[in-house]
């Protein structure tokens, strides 16, 4: 059975910073997580329109050999440890899907998101038909109090600890809250449909549970970052970010081909 899980990521900013603030942070993360032969290779990066919106259209290849469970590398031939991407940002509305030539239509990751002014309590923002939503797990991700890894922890990258130029932080244990109970304060949920497709003879389940559990610590990790990154995007323009992304997409070649391997490695249960 394919899993499908709703993770909900509120933020103490608005709707609008978020696009901005979402894009920096990507392309800060991708170079974290290149180098030593693995990483992030940018093959477009391009203006696109579909379904009548305009937007922005990326195609990607991660390179992930360290980055996937053991028991899938002990099976899986060097090469085919290479993932595609292809993104469409149509904000406030994104969709991505990850693919892999080797497993051909035995794997799917779709992830579709919603930016919404509000703190995460709409019902079925994804419109799904009301047999489909009844199967969707829900999961709420609080950057301040959901739990993370010692391995992933980092001091600067703590919202309980941070405190932006914009008077935004440390985030308490009751900051959802009390961002709930101020009117004039910035807030946002992002909704995130997650869509697992995974067919293989013994490993379905086992699959499809830990890309799941990786989706999670991904965006838990990912939403600390930006957070605390604010003070370094709050100030930038999208003309500042297509300059960035210009020149992450050159660095990330040079740092895929050099150095060593670095960023996330998949965490595995014992």
């Amino acid at each position: 059975m394919v899993i499908v899980k709703e993770y909900r990521v509120v933020l103490p900013c608005s709707v609008e910073e978020y696009q901005v603030g979402q894009l920096y942070s990507v392309a800060v993360a991708s170079k974290n997580e290149t180098g030593g032969g693995e990483g992030v290779e940018v093959l477009r990066n391009e203006p696109c329109e579909r379904d009548g919106k305009k937007g922005q259209y990326t195609h990607k290849i991660y390179h992930l050999e360290s980055k996937v469970p053991s028991f899938l590398r002990a099976m899986a031939p060097k090469d085919s440890l290479k993932f595609e991407e292809k993104a469409w940002n149509l904000y406030p509305y994104c969709q991505t899907i990850v693919t892999n030539k080797y497993m051909a239509d035995k794997f799917e990751l779709k992830i579709e998101t919603w930016h919404k002014p509000d703190m995460g309590t709409q019902e079925n923002v994804h419109e799904l038909e009301e047999s489909e939503w009844k199967k969707v797990s829900v999961v709420d991700i609080d950057i301040a109090n959901s739990p993370v890894s010692a391995n992933d922890y980092k001091e600067d990258e703590d919202p309980t600890l941070f405190k932006s130029k914009t008077g935004r932080g440390p985030l308490g244990p009751n900051w959802k809250k009390e961002l709930e109970q101020d009117p004039a304060a910035a807030k946002m949920c992002a909704y995130k449909l997650v869509t697992v497709k995974f067919k293989w003879t013994l490993l379905t389940s086992k699959v499809e549970s830990f890309i799941h559990k990786q989706e999670q610590r991904i965006f838990t990790n990912f939403h600390r970052q930006l957070f605390c990154w604010l003070d370094k995007w709050v100030d930038l323009d999208m003309d500042d970010i297509r300059d960035m992304e210009e020149k992450t997409q050159k660095e990330l070649e040079e740092l895929r081909q050099h150095g060593a391997v670095r960023g996330t490695s998949a965490q595995e249960d014992n």
